[in-house]
């Protein structure tokens, strides 16, 4: 069942001291579950500003060349006075629990997507850090795709005039070497909650929130490999109050030998125009092969929350658009259950 977000914040703890902007801020990676774990420790490791520690419980031991410790106790516990921040890289079903001990602390928080496997955990997980004053932000690294905030300038300048429809592709492979992916208890599902919400959070940026969600999902791919219950292809309709209607090809639909894990593409119609982008157009390569190169959107999203850390005031993306995503993504599954467009909480 869908929960409205909260609307009044309250007041809120005045959170932690600001750091000593002399010393390197001291982050702790949380869990090298994600496969993102690695980039973001490679990214953080070759920072002077940073003094870098990862927890790996699961022993995955893919992320080298930084203090890995065996716990995250033992993260916690890495400097007397704590981290400054955190990095949450576990199964979805864990970010909970480790941001809502971020907030007890007084730790700011970079929270892989999706926010949380529910909407009141991820409820819970907003308020906690609002009410302690600390920076919560969702990793949504294609947020600073060039080609992504070219969609967003055209949309606010109205270049392409009345937006009428957009068609969203966020298509990979079944992820490997992380079974927790396809486990519905650990991961919250399956290709729809993977691969949804970065579009989500790019329509959510442009548009706003949608009025309805539909969806419909299959295990047609990959079903001798994805766990019980876990859909490996899927697409998600939503509708907005203007009548426009944007729509998200979720599915693990890359073959198991494709260059790449997968990519993200949109296109967006208007009354006075249209637009397509490629947020992984950047690369190089032949039948095999893909190499990419320029904008580094890992390092820039990580430049985003260090300087949020500095500042204690979060930037988007934000906890609350993560939130957001989760509702897209429970209405789907809704919508998915029952067969009907399902509306979202009005704010």
């Amino acid at each position: 069942m869908l929960t409205a977000r909260p609307t009044d914040p309250g007041p809120t703890d005045p959170g932690p001291a600001a750091p000593d902007p002399a010393a390197p801020l001291r982050v702790a990676l949380m869990s090298c579950a994600h496969t993102h774990a690695a980039s973001y420790a490679g990214q953080l490791e070759g920072r002077a500003d940073v003094d870098l520690v990862v927890a790996d419980p699961d022993a995955y031991g893919d992320v080298r060349g930084t203090r890995v410790l065996p716990s995250y106790e033992a993260a916690w516990s890495a400097w007397p006075e704590g981290p400054d921040a955190i990095v949450v890289t576990s199964a979805n079903a864990h970010h909970r629990d480790l941001v809502l001990e971020a907030a007890r602390r007084g730790v700011h928080v970079l929270c892989e997507k999706p926010l949380a496997t529910t909407v009141e955990d991820a409820t819970a997980m907003v308020e906690a850090c609002r009410e302690a004053g600390v920076v919560l932000m969702t990793a949504f690294p294609v947020h600073f795709s060039p080609e992504v905030e070219a969609l967003r300038t055209a949309v606010a300048d109205g270049t392409l005039g009345e937006v009428i429809g957009l068609t969203g592709t966020n298509n990979g492979k079944l992820p490997e070497g992380r079974d927790w992916f396809t486990d519905v208890e650990l991961a919250g599902g399956g290709s729809l909650v993977d691969h949804t919400v970065h579009i989500a959070e790019i329509l959510d940026a442009m548009f706003g929130a949608p009025a309805t969600v539909h969806a419909v999902t299959n295990r047609l791919l990959y079903a001798d490999r994805a766990g019980e219950g876990a859909e490996t292809g899927g697409l998600v309709t939503l509708t907005y109050g203007s009548g426009m209607v944007a729509t998200i090809d979720c599915s693990w639909s890359q073959p198991a030998d494709a260059p790449t894990w997968g990519g993200l593409r949109l296109q967006a119609v208007g009354t006075g125009g249209q637009l397509q982008i490629d947020a992984f157009a950047q690369h190089v390569g032949g039948p095999g092969r893909f190499l990419p190169y320029g904008t580094n959107t890992d390092a820039l999203l990580l430049d985003a929350f260090l300087g949020a850390v500095r500042t204690g005031e979060a930037v988007e993306p934000t906890g609350e658009v993560g939130l957001r995503t989760v509702e897209v993504v429970a209405a789907a599954q809704e919508s998915v259950r029952t067969g009907q467009p399902v509306a979202l909480p009005a704010d």
